[in-house]
């Protein structure tokens, strides 16, 4: 379907894990679109050996992503300022999913020409609203991370692609444009992020994660 483009990645949860079988996939698998989730994440590292694992696993796949021209969506809990260093002569698409950084952070990631999403708790949390309000337009995106469950309006219940239009919503007021608007420019950002073309296939749309 090209409605749904799939991803493959080493998250850091598994970077103690081979890497190299999903490695060898995404190598073999024309019909992948990128990268991810890929990166790394402090707390989910109990030792030195492992915090320098995910940094290996990281690099290496970002090396493969640049290699074949797929853009990467970045986890970057608490690690964002290792993550920039990381990627200071990176030359592909990349997206920091969930953006989670304060805006000295944000303003370096625009610098560097980075995607950012922003998902459900935008439409209740005045921090997110501020970021997305400084973020250039052309590099916002917006996603679900499912599972995860989001108070307030969403009673609770795990992001899920309906709640999808109360976000870009919520971006239509922030940046004081029509919902349509929002949602063209929203779809613009989706098809430069991912390439227009996905290794072979022409791609349109908005992701949810």
């Amino acid at each position: 379907s090209g409605l749904v483009l799939p991803f493959v990645g080493v998250h850091p949860e598994c970077a103690v894990e081979g890497a190299d079988r999903v490695a060898d996939v995404i190598e073999d698998n024309p019909g992948i679109s990128g990268i991810g989730e890929i990166g790394i994440d402090p707390t989910l590292a109990s030792n030195a050996d492992e915090s320098k694992r995910q940094v290996h696993v990281f690099e290496r796949m970002l090396e493969i992503a640049e290699r074949l021209n797929l853009p990467v969506s970045i986890h970057s809990r608490r690690s964002l300022d290792q993550i920039f260093d990381i990627m200071t002569s990176y030359g592909g698409r990349a997206l920091l999913h969930w953006f989670d950084g304060n805006k000295k952070q944000l303003r370096r990631a625009m610098e560097m020409g980075f995607f950012v999403s922003y998902g459900p708790v935008t439409v209740y949390a005045n921090d997110k609203q501020a970021l997305l309000s400084r973020t250039d337009e052309s590099r916002i995106l917006v996603e679900t991370d499912g599972p995860v469950r989001f108070s307030r309006c969403f009673e609770s219940r795990p992001g899920q692609p309906s709640f999808i239009p109360s976000v870009v919503f919520c971006a239509s007021q922030i940046l004081g444009k029509t919902f349509d608007e929002t949602a063209c420019l929203l779809e613009a950002n989706t098809v430069s992020f991912l390439g227009g073309m996905t290794r072979g296939r022409v791609v349109s749309g908005t992701p949810s994660n």
